[in-house]
């Protein structure tokens, strides 16, 4: 694949890899067992540009495109599971919508600060009874006053503590099914914005995850995004790409396990010899690699298409699913290979391990995927 990327591709790879081994690999291990958020690397990753990668210029972005943020994504994941989602729920999720359908008002408010990094974006679907069934939304928005008033909650919100700006679904016209949800964006010091139960989770500690709920929120006219009948078909748009960065996080998890392995093969002996003589230990890892260099060619093929606006919904799926159920399995074969050891928080495979499990949840379920991909080849038939 390196030989499809251009010198912009080549150095933001370069500079988020320099990033990710000098900076957030030493602190990963300490934020997955404080459950800290990082919110001073989050600030720096806010001055390298990271956090405005694929947007424009004119709105505080690097001007880059999906496939340059992807390769942010996979290089910082490779050291932290936890910076990475952090990154690409600010800018895929919390960011995506408004430079989708927001007005060029509402980019220059909320855009703009947050792909400067000066501002962290987060974004709202998922409730309790709306989970795969992203149209059970239950969060309602009146009109009042001019306005809209809001009332109701979402659940798993990454980013959602720590957020200066939300953008979240809310049901406006039950009578209409998923045309009667409309999307929304609006500060979180908005009086009757608050945050609620913080997860207590298996893998990617070190990143913030909560309830949020909206309580007689007053929200101004300009709080809309987009049409009030298209929210729900942008937000799942706004799922559509975030899947590929779901995949690049989980090739990002698989790489940095995957090296771990390797060295550690080449350094562990026993029965006088380096573990990597055997042929047992030889074939994880050539499946590792094979499985790694496949996903790589999925998730930026997916990133390509969706730069060079083609139809890429398909692919975002295919991409996700094979990535993440990579990620997943290439995390518990470094496991394997390290052995005893490997079963211990000594060694960051353990850690990246219990990462990598949520790639197979978050942005649609592996199920969900398949039958994304069902859906769409049997329509080419």
């Amino acid at each position: 694949m390196d030989l499809l990327l251009k010198e912009e591709h080549r150095q933001v790879r370069e500079m988020a890899r320099k990033f990710a081994d000098e900076v957030v690999a030493p602190r990963a291990r300490e934020l997955d067992e404080k459950e800290e958020f990082p919110l001073d690397i989050v600030k720096q990753m806010g001055e390298l540009g990271f956090l405005g990668l694929p947007f424009l210029e004119k709105y505080g972005g690097a001007g880059l495109d999906t496939l340059a943020y992807v390769i942010a994504v996979e290089e910082i994941a490779r050291a932290c599971g936890s910076t990475a989602i952090t990154l690409a729920a600010h800018v895929s999720l919390g960011c995506g919508p408004i430079y989708m359908i927001g007005t060029e008002e509402q980019k220059q408010t909320y855009l703009t600060p947050m792909a400067k990094g000066e501002a962290i974006g987060a974004f709202g679907l998922t409730e309790p009874n709306a989970g795969s069934d992203s149209a059970g939304t239950e969060t309602r928005a009146e009109k009042q006053n001019g306005g809209w008033r809001v009332n109701g909650s979402k659940i798993y919100i990454t980013n959602g503590g720590v957020a200066k700006y939300v953008t979240f679904t809310a049901r406006t016209d039950s009578s209409k099914g998923t045309k009667g949800i409309s999307a929304f964006i609006m500060d979180t010091a908005t009086p009757g914005f608050r945050v609620g139960k913080r997860e207590k989770k298996m893998g990617l500690r070190g990143s913030d995850t909560v309830e949020i709920v909206f309580q007689d929120c007053q929200l101004p006219a300009t709080a809309l995004l987009g049409d009030q009948a298209g929210g729900f078909k942008a937000f799942m748009r706004t799922l559509t790409g975030g899947r590929i960065s779901i995949g690049a996080l989980a090739l990002g998890l698989a790489q940095g396990a995957y090296e771990h392995a390797i060295r550690y093969a080449k350094e562990r002996k026993q029965f006088g010899q380096p573990i990597a003589n055997f042929q047992a230990v030889q074939f994880m890892l050539a499946d590792m690699r094979t499985k790694i260099e496949a996903s790589r060619h999925l998730v930026y093929y997916a990133a390509m298409l969706k730069d060079a606006h083609q139809p890429y919904e398909k692919e975002a799926s295919i991409a996700k699913l094979f990535a993440s159920e990579t990620g997943n399995w290439v995390t518990d074969k470094a496991i394997q290979v390290f052995g005893g050891l490997g079963y211990c928080r000594d060694v960051p495979v353990e850690r990246m391990h219990r990462d990598a499990k949520l790639m197979e949840i978050g942005e649609g379920t592996s199920e969900i995927q398949r039958l994304i991909i069902a859906r769409e080849i049997l329509r080419g038939l």
